[in-house]
């Protein structure tokens, strides 16, 4: 008898999973576009596609080494890469460890998921930042887990709120995750609230996830700090990359270093091994950069310090960004991202991503909602502040203009213009 095919349908664990920084409202700017709109893509936090080009001590280590990439490698990174990494690390006093404490990945991304696939079992707890970057929440999804979101608090500069930390961790929870500096906040946590964090962890007996990916873009005088450095009794995943300090997003270059008492994380280390050694081994021309973009802390310093293409790309947005009614938010320190908060009452939102999307019809204008970062109220949107300042004043002038007598659910808004 012949069978009758079936509709091929998702995993259930797919459910939840959400992608807004590249989901439908940019499939439908693509379209826009193609139909000969010029849309500002603030979406995506991609150095490359706004003119940062590729940093001399990348082209130089590519010229000389590119022979060394075309075969498989050891499947936790080349034995070079890893000893730089290590020695970066313990540069920002990570103890303790050594190259055989890294794995090194396809960009973060991947990493991550090599970090969470061999630690959850299916309903096991991960507390994750909200706002975040979705990629952490998603992951933990997809690896049979349930992210559970702790606040992180706008009145407090964006620093995660200790209490409801400790009022979400359950039987089941196995881990937490930390990013700072944040995405999408573009707040860095001071040393004081990096020990709150480890003493939580201490007590609960958590593993901890450090997402520090932007750890070399800070500004106004302040300074990163690892939180490993501070933790060494506790197990600790420290997540770092070249992606935005390098602006080598494509290279798809990402790390883990295990920190702490190696005796609790043993069988842990296995499961990750079971991985990465499936995979064979990570992108081996990206791994050749490694140790040279390690040495050139020049290239992040120059892009954040007054005059450098960051600095005044935040300054240029943030003078202009005071200037619209209805609008607050808190000056980023770090990154290149800010995360203002709408007056909803005054627009009468009650959904970020009609917001975002009648923004793009009106302005030419593609970005995130804050709903994208897993952030619950309607009232935020993530600036990815990566065009020149001119470029960037601009848009925020056309932002304003649009908020002028926006109101959600009305058709007409800013100087008369319709949504599509």
């Amino acid at each position: 008898m012949e069978k009758v095919m079936k509709e091929i349908t998702r995993a259930r664990r797919m459910e939840n999973v959400h992608s807004d920084i590249r989901g439908p409202l940019f499939v439908e700017a693509m379209k826009l576009q193609e139909e000969g709109r010029n849309i500002l893509k603030l979406n995506t936090g991609n150095p490359a596609s706004f003119g940062f080009g590729l940093p001399d001590s990348i082209k130089n280590a590519l010229a000389d080494h590119i022979q060394d990439g075309v075969g498989y490698c050891d499947f936790k990174g080349m034995p070079g890469s890893r000893e730089a990494i290590c020695e970066y690390e313990k540069s920002k006093g990570i103890k303790g460890i050594t190259p055989d404490d890294v794995f090194i990945g396809n960009g973060v991304s991947e990493v991550v998921s090599f970090a969470l696939l061999p630690l959850l079992d299916s309903g096991d707890e991960v507390l994750v930042p909200a706002p975040s970057y979705s990629l952490w929440g998603n992951s933990v999804y997809l690896a049979g887990g349930k992210p559970v979101f702790y606040t992180c608090d706008e009145k407090s500069s964006w620093y995660p709120d200790i209490q409801d930390i400790r009022s979400k961790i359950t039987s089941r929870t196995k881990a937490m995750v930390i990013i700072n500096p944040n995405n999408p906040t573009g707040m860095l946590y001071p040393e004081e609230i990096l020990k709150e964090l480890a003493q939580v962890a201490r007590e609960a007996g958590l593993l901890l996830f450090v997402d520090e990916i932007y750890d070399r873009l800070v500004m106004d005088g302040l300074k990163h700090v690892s939180l490993a450095s501070l933790a060494e009794d506790i197990p600790v995943v420290t997540l770092n990359g070249l992606s935005k300090s390098h602006c080598l997003c494509g290279y798809r270059c990402g790390w883990m270093v295990i920190s702490g008492p190696r005796s609790l994380t043993e069988d842990y280390r296995r499961g990750i091994i079971q991985l990465t050694s499936m995979r064979l081994c990570a992108n081996s021309l990206a791994q050749i950069v490694i140790p040279a973009a390690l040495k050139d802390m020049e290239t992040p310093a120059s892009m954040v310090r007054p005059g450098g293409r960051i600095y005044e790309q935040r300054e240029a947005t943030v003078r202009e960004l005071e200037k619209i009614d209805g609008l607050s938010f808190v000056k980023n320190n770090s990154a290149f991202y800010i995360f203002p908060k709408l007056d909803v009452k005054k627009f009468n939102i009650t959904d970020d991503k009609v917001f975002a999307h009648d923004l793009m019809h009106a302005t030419d204008i593609l970005l995130v909602p804050g709903s994208g970062f897993d952030w619950k109220d309607p009232d935020h949107f993530r600036i990815v502040m990566l065009p020149e300042a001119q470029v960037l004043g601009d848009a925020i002038r056309r932002m304003g203009e649009f908020l002028d007598g926006y109101r959600q659910g009305y058709r007409s808004y800013g100087k008369g213009k319709i949504v599509a």
